[in-house]
């Protein structure tokens, strides 16, 4: 079975002060644009970058998912620790994922600029940095989503395919 990780990266929604918004709109996002079965290893953490890390190991090495999407944390406030995090456990990052995302956000708002999301592989893992806000989400993962199966093929990941709903997933012919 595709296992596919989603962190919430919150001080708040972690101590039950506020739902998890950001968490559940990525997970009904990715069930609308991936086809197939696939289970969801979810879970909303702090901002400590020690239980993010911790998270991301037990999700890529533990779980075995294939993609891992996190959600907070990117920005430039003091405990926003996701991309260290991100960084700290990846053997390979992938920076066009974070340019491309910035880039799509500048359409929207001048403050993309303040952003950090990144991405990296771990072992046969994606992982992907999203923005907190359920609009930015949308926003950013429709930008990279075509991008990710075809990572996820290279580095030795299961099939995934994209729904009629999605963004088309790009493969090379032959691919």
């Amino acid at each position: 079975m595709i296992k596919i990780g989603i962190i919430n990266v919150s001080d708040r929604a972690s101590a039950g002060v506020y739902e998890d918004t950001p968490g559940k709109a990525c997970s009904a996002l990715l069930r609308e644009w991936l086809a197939g079965p696939f289970e969801t290893e979810y879970h909303v953490v702090p901002d400590e970058q020690a239980v993010i890390e911790g998270a991301l190991r037990r999700m890529a090495d533990e779980a075995g998912c294939c993609l891992i999407v996190t959600t907070g944390g990117t920005g430039p406030a003091p405990r926003d620790v996701t991309p260290e995090a991100t960084t700290a456990v990846c053997e390979k990052l992938l920076p066009g994922f974070g340019e491309l995302m910035r880039g799509t956000s500048l359409k929207y708002v001048p403050t993309a600029i303040l952003s950090r999301q990144t991405a990296g592989i771990r072992g046969k893992t994606l992982i992907v940095n999203l923005p907190g806000r359920p609009k930015s989400i949308r926003e950013n993962l429709e930008a990279v989503f075509p991008a990710i199966p075809y990572c996820i093929d290279l580095i030795g990941g299961p099939r995934l395919e994209g729904t009629a709903a999605a963004p088309k997933v790009f493969r090379p012919a032959g691919s």
